[in-house]
């Protein structure tokens, strides 16, 4: 296999020359913190780095962490409580803009020239790959989530079966196996012939799926129809569509950036692959209302999976709201639907405040990452354990299957987001039944 994974080795330089995006790092001045200090700055303040993409091609994982961090600094506006001590906080939130180097000097600076004691960064490898380098090379502790465990781990250069070589650096959430149970799950839901067409790009989360999900599918029964790695930004997908018509998938999964997903499906659509379709279960791009929105009428029916859900019963342990509360505040405060990232970065808010109350001492960085180490809460988005994970510095999260559904008559918003399977999480509710992308 070539690309990023070469001889089941990470190629860290790969990612960076075939990054989809163009590298726009900018100068020192570029760098200006964008968060807030509700205090001054003093030994008895504790400055906590959060890297998102707001902006550019996955600019739809960032969209609410606004109004997520907003939650947040008012929760901790009288300080937080750690150590018989009340410690003034300060939250100083960065934008990648998408770029993987960029994200990688913007955790060099909040390191060197804002002297965090802790560092969040969540979405995808290409925002948490590059910070979670620079945290473990300036022995930062640092905690991320929303992107498969696996890419994150072995991406980073853990050798399966070895001791882990992470000292500083912690993520939880979704792994392989957990799409692995969800697919499984949902594709069983309606009758289809098994065949599945996959379309997994030459990044660090699709050679991680094809490495290992693709496989695991293939042992319970389903037929992997897959065209090969192909390179993000691809235009034309002519050839991966006739051959998934000649061999008469009925099932369509992939891993894509929504810009590509988008060309592909519309092509599929002039081409009559999505008549033979019946269901497309993507991830990656597909999580959020606007994905879908984009692509008309063929984004209706169209299967995704959720790392959170509105319909999730846990609560925020920072903030204190709920799923309904969180979802219902956004929309209320932006005019806009709710999306599953709400959750997902709050949770890692939660589980990064709540790893700094367990911590023996906070402006002992050995000591925050020890609390890591040992951390065991539940957060908005689930159970966080990273005593029992798969393999050390991990702690695995749920996948729940999910549908883009026509909205009920009346409702604000276009699309209605429904819970199809919960075999990840049965706490979650299941709301409604899985329908045929040509139902």
């Amino acid at each position: 296999m070539n690309g990023i994974f070469r001889s089941g080795k990470f190629n860290a330089a790969s990612l960076s020359r075939r990054s989809f995006i163009a590298s726009t790092v900018a100068g020192g001045a570029a760098l200006a913190l964008s968060g807030r200090t509700a205090f001054a700055q003093g030994s008895d303040t504790l400055k906590v780095g959060f890297i998102s993409p707001r902006t550019g091609p996955l600019g739809g994982f960032g969209e609410t962490d606004g109004y997520v961090l907003d939650l947040a600094r008012k929760a901790l506006a009288n300080g937080l409580q750690a150590g018989g001590k009340t410690w003034k906080v300060e939250i100083l939130d960065q934008d990648t803009q998408s770029d993987p180097s960029r994200a990688g000097q913007l955790a060099k600076d909040l390191i060197n020239n804002q002297s965090i004691d802790l560092m969040l960064a969540v979405s995808t490898p290409e925002t948490i790959n590059p910070v979670a380098d620079a945290c473990e090379a300036a022995g930062i502790p640092c905690l991320s989530t929303v992107m498969p465990w696996e890419a994150w781990y072995l991406g980073r250069g853990a050798k399966p079966g070895a001791p882990s070589p992470f000292k500083w650096t912690y993520h939880f959430g979704f792994g392989v196996e957990e799409f692995h149970k969800a697919y499984v799950s949902q594709w069983n839901l309606i009758e289809t012939n098994k065949k599945v067409g996959v379309m997994y790009p030459n990044d660090a989360d699709g050679n991680a799926i094809r490495a290992h999900l693709a496989p695991a599918l293939a042992k319970e029964g389903f037929t992997i129809v897959d065209p090969g790695a192909y390179e993000t930004g691809t235009t034309d997908f002519t050839a991966q569509i006739a051959l998934f018509r000649q061999e008469g998938v009925e099932i369509f999964n992939s891993f894509p950036i929504p810009p590509d997903f988008a060309a592909f499906w519309r092509q599929a659509a002039q081409q009559g692959l999505t008549q033979q379709i019946k269901i497309c279960q993507i991830a990656k791009t597909g999580l959020f209302p606007s994905d879908i929105e984009a692509l008309g009428d063929l984004g209706l029916n169209i299967g995704s999976a959720a790392y959170w859900h509105k319909a999730f019963p846990y609560k925020s342990t920072l903030t204190g709201v709920s799923g309904t509360e969180l979802a219902d505040g956004y929309e209320t405060a932006s005019g806009k639907q709710w999306t599953q990232q709400l959750g997902a970065s709050l949770a890692l808010l939660d589980a990064g405040f709540d790893a700094l109350k367990a911590s023996a001492d906070v402006k002992s960085k050995e000591a925050v990452a020890k609390a890591l180490s040992t951390l065991k809460t539940t957060t908005i988005a689930g159970k966080v354990d990273f005593t029992s994970g798969p393999v050390a510095n991990v702690s695995p999260g749920p996948i729940i299957g999910t549908q883009w559904v026509k909205a009920p008559e009346g409702s604000k918003f276009a699309l209605d987001y429904v819970v199809t399977e919960n075999a990840t999480d049965p706490n979650v509710p299941v709301g409604a039944k899985l329908t045929a992308y040509n139902g």
